[in-house]
């Protein structure tokens, strides 16, 4: 299988948090959605993907090529976008895509102008005067016209409303319909990867909880109430994380069928994205 990004054994260490031994590939064609609490690594495990912070691993692979020693390469065929615009304010979208036609070999005029009028940018308009939204929307319109073959995200799309971010998942979908591409999202807007994601790969404190399809997480996770004779009865390697509320037990089941074929007649919710998440961050360990 070709991988668009392959990392192993990734480490990066600061004085009050680590980034801890991190191993995960990203097939092409496809999208992967990175999740975690503000401050489990989520940006680091980003930086030090693309080289922006100093980590040691086994290998840290963009693409087929070594990050390492292939950057000036890799760069021409990915785009990178944040939660803040890196453009001078005092410029134009006219201006950005006269510098970036000199700045990329694919640099592709025509779909940058077509982006322009799909996303509602006016071209001689200073960036000072646009909103949050429309500076996103620029990022995104500049991201997609060197036709790059990787898009990494970092909350880009935190500054968008609904409608624009439904519009921007389109765009990745049709991205990946390309089998060389792929997509990279980190993001706490869950919902949006629930629509559009093909893998979860979840971040906590540091250190890679799972990475599942979203298939897995919709077949695998469930969730159970119920009261402390049938919880004390449930095997505990079937059980995630739990809540204990006033007068019953709220469980996140991890294997669904396994649990099915003993208490068939249990009441199981299906879990989303975001449950997973809350429950590993405020749920407690079976014991």
């Amino acid at each position: 299988m070709d991988y668009a990004i392959e990392v192993r054994n990734l480490t990066k260490r600061y004085k009050d948090f680590t980034l801890e031994n991190i191993s995960f590939a990203l097939p092409r064609g496809t999208i992967m959605g990175l999740i975690g609490e503000n401050g489990a690594g989520k940006s680091t495990l980003i930086n030090s993907i693309l080289g922006i912070a100093d980590s040691d691993s086994t290998l840290t692979a963009i693409l087929g090529l070594d990050m390492k020693t292939h950057s000036k390469i890799i760069k021409e065929d990915i785009a990178v976008i944040f939660n803040d615009s890196h453009y001078d304010i005092s410029l134009t979208p006219r201006i950005i895509g006269h510098i970036l036609s000199k700045v990329y070999k694919n640099w592709d005029a025509a779909l940058f102008s077509s982006y322009l009028e799909r996303f509602g940018l006016p071209e001689k308009k200073k960036i000072k005067k646009l909103s949050t939204g429309m500076r996103v929307k620029l990022e995104f319109a500049a991201a997609l016209s060197h036709h790059p073959k990787l898009l990494i995200l970092d909350e880009a799309t935190s500054g968008l409303d609904p409608v624009f971010r439904d519009e921007i998942l389109d765009i990745l979908r049709e991205f990946t319909q390309d089998e060389d591409n792929a997509v990279f999202i980190s993001s706490h807007i869950t919902s949006d990867l629930d629509k559009a994601a093909d893998y979860i790969a979840y971040l906590h404190e540091g250190k890679m909880q799972f990475i599942k399809t979203c298939d897995e997480i919709r077949e695998d996770y469930g969730i159970i109430t119920c009261g402390r004779e049938l919880f004390d009865a449930l095997n505990r390697d079937d059980i995630a994380a739990y809540k204990k509320e006033p007068y019953s037990y709220r469980v996140l089941i991890k294997n669904r069928a396994k649990v099915r074929q003993v208490f068939q007649d249990i009441p199981m919710e299906n879990a989303s994205i975001e449950d997973i998440m809350l429950f590993y961050v405020k749920g407690e360990k079976a014991k």
